[in-house]
C-alpha cells in the first residue's frame, strides 16, 4: 500500500527536530533511565536511540489514530529505510539507522517488537500464562536480545537469558499495573487463571475491584516473574564487565516493584506500586558492588518456549545491510546529540497517553 504523505521525508530542521523529540521523549521508563546510566556510553548512546524509537513507534499504534493495519504498515515502511540506510526524516528514526548500522542489528527483533504492539492495539486476550509469555516475548523479550545483540554478546544462552529478563519485567509490569489497565479497558491476567480464582474475566473488567482472589492472580504472577528474574540471571556474568551494573540494576529494581506490590498488599487497584527513590539508589548502589562479584555462567539452560524464536533468529546473524546515507554519516556526532537529547525526559508522554485514554473513554460512553 502506498505511504500516507505525512511520513515521507521532509528537510532537515535540527532545533526543531531536538524540540520535537524532547516533546515526544520527556516520559518514559525511570527504571530504564536509572539503569541506563551505568552503561558505558558507547552501549548508552544506541540502547536510548532504541528506546526511543520503541516508544514512538508504541504510541503510533496504540495513540496515533490510525487503524492498527495502517499504523503497522507505516512502520513497516520506516524500518525498510532504516535498513535501507536512508531514514526518514524522524529523529528516532536517524538515530536508529546509527545503531542499525553500527550494530547490524537483527531486523527479526524490531519486528517482533512491532507485533507486540499490534497485539496490545487489537485488545488481544491472553488466556493462559504461556499466551502471556508469547505476548511478553514480543515487547518485552525483543528488547531484551536487542539490549544484549548492542552490547556486542552473540552467544545463544546470553542472549536467551536477555530475553527472559525482558519477559519477567514484563510480567511485573502487568502486576504492577492491573489497576491502570483495567480503567483503560485491558486486562493481561492470564484468565484462566481468573476462572480458578473463581473471577469470571470480563465481568471483573467492566467492575475492577482487589478480593483476596485477584490478590492470590497476582501473587502467582509475581512468583512466575522471579522465577524468571533467577533464570535471567545467569546471563549477566556472560554481558562485558562495563555492561553487567546496568543490567543487574534493572533486574533488581524492576524485582523490587514486585516486592514493593507485595508490601503495599497486592492491591494494585488502589494504587501502583513505586518503588522510592532512596530504595533505588540502594539497589543502583547493590548492582554497582554485586557486578564485580559475579561468578561463571550457569551450564546451559534451554530458553523459555516463547523466546526460542528470537534466540533462533539472533543466532542465524544479522543480515547483510545496504551501504547507505546512514553508513556514510558520521557516527559521533548522533552519538552526542542523542545522549543530551533523550535523557531530558521524565514527565510528558505518559500524560500525553493518559489523556488520549480520557478522551477515548469520554467519547465512548
Amino acid at each position: 500500500m502506498p505511504m500516507p504523505a505525512s511520513v515521507e521525508a521532509s528537510p532537515l530542521r535540527p532545533v526543531a527536530d531536538l524540540d520535537a523529540c524532547v516533546a515526544l521523549m520527556r516520559t518514559g521508563s525511570r527504571t530504564f533511565f536509572a539503569a541506563s546510566r551505568l552503561l558505558p556510553q558507547r552501549v548508552r548512546a544506541s540502547s536510548i536511540a532504541l528506546y526511543a524509537f520503541c516508544r514512538v513507534a508504541d504510541d503510533l499504534v496504540d495513540c496515533g489514530g490510525m487503524a492498527v493495519g495502517d499504523a503497522m504498515a507505516v512502520l513497516s515502511h520506516r524500518l525498510d529505510r532504516i535498513y535501507e540506510g536512508l531514514p526518514l526524516d524522524h529523529v528516532e528514526d536517524r538515530a536508529l539507522a546509527v545503531v542499525v548500522q553500527r550494530h547490524q542489528l537483527p531486523r527479526a527483533l524490531l519486528d517482533a517488537l512491532l507485533d507486540g504492539f499490534a497485539w496490545d492495539a487489537q485488545g488481544r486476550c491472553y488466556d493462559s500464562l504461556e499466551d502471556l509469555h508469547d505476548y511478553g516475548a514480543r515487547v518485552a523479550g525483543s528488547v531484551g536480545a536487542m539490549m544484549c545483540w548492542i552490547m556486542g554478546v552473540r552467544d545463544p544462552q546470553a542472549l536467551a537469558r536477555a530475553c527472559e529478563l525482558g519477559v519477567a519485567m514484563q510480567l511485573t509490569n502487568i502486576a504492577r499495573d492491573v489497576g491502570e489497565d483495567a480503567r483503560n479497558g485491558r486486562l493481561y491476567l492470564p484468565r484462566r487463571w481468573l476462572r480458578e480464582a473463581g473471577i469470571e474475566p470480563d465481568a471483573w473488567l467492566r467492575q475492577p475491584g482487589c478480593t483476596p482472589a485477584l490478590q492470590g492472580v497476582v501473587a502467582r504472577l509475581l512468583d512466575e516473574a522471579d522465577r524468571l528474574y533467577r533464570q535471567a540471571a545467569a546471563g549477566i556474568p556472560q554481558l562485558p564487565r562495563d555492561c553487567r551494573s546496568a543490567i543487574l540494576a534493572a533486574r533488581l529494581i524492576y524485582a523490587e516493584i514486585g516486592e514493593q506490590l507485595r508490601r503495599d498488599g497486592l492491591d494494585p487497584i488502589r494504587q501502583r506500586a513505586v518503588v522510592p527513590t532512596a530504595r533505588k539508589l540502594v539497589l543502583l548502589a547493590s548492582a554497582a558492588v554485586q557486578s564485580g562479584w559475579l561468578g561463571a555462567a550457569a551450564q546451559a539452560t534451554p530458553p523459555l518456549a516463547a523466546i526460542a524464536y528470537l534466540v533462533d533468529h539472533c543466532d542465524t546473524g544479522a543480515q547483510a545491510l545496504e551501504a547507505g546515507a546512514a553508513a556514510a554519516r558520521p557516527l559521533g556526532q548522533r552519538v552526542v546529540w542523542m545522549l543530551e537529547l533523550f535523557e531530558r525526559l521524565e514527565a510528558q508522554r505518559l500524560d500525553q497517553r493518559a489523556a488520549v485514554h480520557r478522551t477515548q473513554r469520554r467519547y465512548s460512553h
